[in-house]
């Protein structure tokens, strides 16, 4: 069943849980995500980066998305993630879109502040919901940066009194937070701050907050942070990591001499990645495991 994302996070404040927003850029994720959500009846979102176009064309895999939220027994939302221009927006829009997220975190606060304004009324058009981001958690959604620097000094966490402005000024469903995640593989435990979470919450009369860098937090600081408010977890390292590593280990099975099929890898993968997003739903759903 496809529903905004407005909608989506409607369900999660009303249960205190979290929703998660789950990376598809392959039919495989896709399937896995869906059908995971499915089998533990929960809400989900399922979600494309601009980052990931290289990977695969919004064009290709976006109409698909919307179909397969459409067919699903469950409620999807169906986001557009760290979307870093307003064109590429426009083309999830009209892709059928029912979620954006215009990131423009690295930018100077008015500018971000006026091109949120500029995808909210774009939105609007359409009957979709949107995403901001106000702070910066340093390495991008790739999770590209340098691996041997152990700690990223390029965090900047979240104003509470900037978030109650820029809330108002742009009239956005969800903001996402900075409060001590980083994209990509974890290199040192996060030190994660809650409060900021609670005071934006408070100074935004209740939005729902994001987490992004979802990926290696433990289990109690996801359960802390949804008691806090945040009401949608990105999710996607760990999962992709989990399809990766049980490529390699269908891989070591075959005998030497024995044809290796592709079709039976990327089900090996598709498999290992549902069990982790499932586990990861349950954590964010307060499902005892």
């Amino acid at each position: 069943m496809l529903v905004t994302l407005k909608e989506i996070l409607e369900i999660a404040e009303e249960r205190k849980i979290a929703v998660g927003s789950f990376n598809t850029p392959n039919l495989e994720s896709l399937l896995a995500i869906i059908g995971g959500a499915e089998e533990l009846n929960v809400p989900v979102i399922i979600q494309f980066a601009q980052c990931h176009e290289p990977w695969i064309p919004l064009s290709v895999i976006g109409p698909i998305m919307v179909e397969q939220a459409k067919k699903a027994k469950v409620p999807v939302c169906v986001h557009l993630d760290h979307g870093e221009t307003l064109s590429y927006l426009q083309q999830a829009l009209e892709l059928g879109f029912t979620g954006i997220m215009y990131d423009g975190s690295v930018l100077p606060y008015q500018e971000n502040l006026e091109n949120t304004k500029a995808a909210v009324a774009m939105a609007a058009r359409t009957g979709a919901s949107v995403e901001a981001e106000l702070g910066s958690m340093g390495r991008r959604e790739s999770g590209a940066g340098d691996k041997t620097v152990q700690a990223d000094e390029t965090k900047i966490y979240t104003d509470p009194d900037l978030a109650e402005e820029f809330v108002e000024e742009t009239g956005i469903d969800a903001l996402a937070c900075s409060f001590g995640t980083t994209h990509g593989i974890y290199l040192t435990k996060p030190k994660l701050d809650f409060d900021v979470v609670r005071n934006v919450r408070k100074r935004t009369n209740g939005i729902p907050v994001v987490m992004h860098g979802g990926s290696g937090v433990s289990r109690e600081d996801f359960r802390e942070a949804i008691r806090a408010g945040v009401r949608k977890v990105n999710y996607f390292t760990y999962m992709d990591k989990s399809g990766g590593s049980a490529s390699a280990e269908y891989i070591q099975t075959v005998k030497p001499g024995e044809p290796l099929f592709f079709s039976s890898v990327i089900q090996a993968a598709e498999k290992a990645m549902k069990e982790n997003v499932k586990e990861a739903m349950m954590i964010f759903a307060m499902m005892e495991m």
